[in-house]
């Protein structure tokens, strides 16, 4: 049973965050929401009330979505072999319908839905909208899988040309929430699957966002994927590197690091990544020095002093 309120608490809680507040107001935020938290609607509720309150206190937010476990499940009752190399999807052309109807559908609508429900405007768009997001078609490239020299064809995936972001700032100007949907096309008008982590790393590029969130299904970068307790709270490239070299991240994490590693060594000041499931994570994230998740530095040194706070039970590598 909660307690009862304490206005002392809670005015110190609005003084810490003030520095926060004068900090970004008037900045962009990118929030990338994974395929799992797509598939649960009171999560997509919490985040899309997150986003408001953010909104209200001036920050412009993009948020962008995945679909991935929903796809590969409309593909397996369409009949549709799903494969991955190095946590990124192959896609066939029945695939890619599968894609255009679950993310440019169902979870672009649904996420919209929440939206509406929290009384915060958005609208949803895709890569294709006003030639957003150019894309081409991504060749065969030979990979090592498995210690295994492999040429992989990735089938309608594209990989990204060039951003033009007059469309998302339109909306943002006009104070609504774009809710993008990662399929883009080349310049044939082919439509084409693109990994959601690598659209918001270029939207965030192209925008200059402040920060670039991943909201992901563990509670950040654990030491050991399989104990929370080992959260790194933060950490810069150089570490990334050690936590890769001990297999701390593999997986569905690969993609999202190596968008990180691009956006910071291409302007993004921050990148976090925060657990969906904790509770207010993304506005604790934003307005406390603990914070809820990981913090991704280009290098340590550039950490202001209040970055340096960590939770307890956390590490750094």
């Amino acid at each position: 049973m909660t307690g009862p309120y304490d206005p002392e608490a809670g005015m110190l809680g609005l003084r810490r965050a003030l520095p926060y507040l004068r900090l970004y107001r008037g900045r962009t935020f990118v929030v990338k929401v994974g395929g799992a938290l797509c598939g649960e609607a009171d999560a997509m509720r919490d985040i899309a009330e997150q986003v408001g309150v953010l909104r209200e206190l001036g920050i412009r937010v993009v948020v962008v979505h995945g679909g991935g476990p929903q796809t590969t499940d409309l593909a397996k009752r369409l009949g549709v072999e799903t494969s991955f190399v190095e946590g990124r999807r192959v896609t066939s052309d029945e695939a890619l319908d599968a894609a255009v109807m679950t993310m440019n559908g169902a979870i672009n609508t649904a996420f919209l839905s929440a939206f509406r429900a929290a009384d915060v405007p958005a609208a949803g768009v895709s890569g294709v909208d006003a030639a957003m997001i150019r894309v081409k078609k991504r060749p065969p490239r030979s990979m090592d899988v498995d210690g295994v020299s492999t040429l992989v064809d990735y089938g309608r995936v594209g990989d990204v040309v060039s951003v033009d972001p007059a469309l998302l700032n339109s909306l943002l100007q006009a104070d609504i929430v774009p809710v993008v949907s990662p399929l883009c096309a080349d310049d044939a008008g082919q439509v084409l699957n693109v990994n959601a982590d690598t659209v918001a790393a270029v939207l965030a590029i192209r925008l200059n966002a402040e920060k670039l969130f991943f909201l992901t299904d563990t509670a950040g970068l654990l030491e050991r994927l399989d104990d929370p307790r080992t959260l790194v709270s933060y950490v810069d490239l150089a570490g990334l590197d050690a936590l890769q070299a001990r297999g701390c991240i593999g997986g569905g994490m690969m993609p999202k690091i190596a968008a990180s590693r691009d956006a910071l060594v291409r302007g993004v000041g921050r990148i976090h990544m925060v657990g969906w499931k904790v509770r207010s994570g993304l506005l604790r994230e934003v307005f406390t020095n603990e914070g809820a998740g990981t913090l991704i530095v280009r290098d340590a040194s550039e950490l202001r002093p209040a970055e340096h706070a960590e939770p307890e039970g956390t590490t750094t590598p």
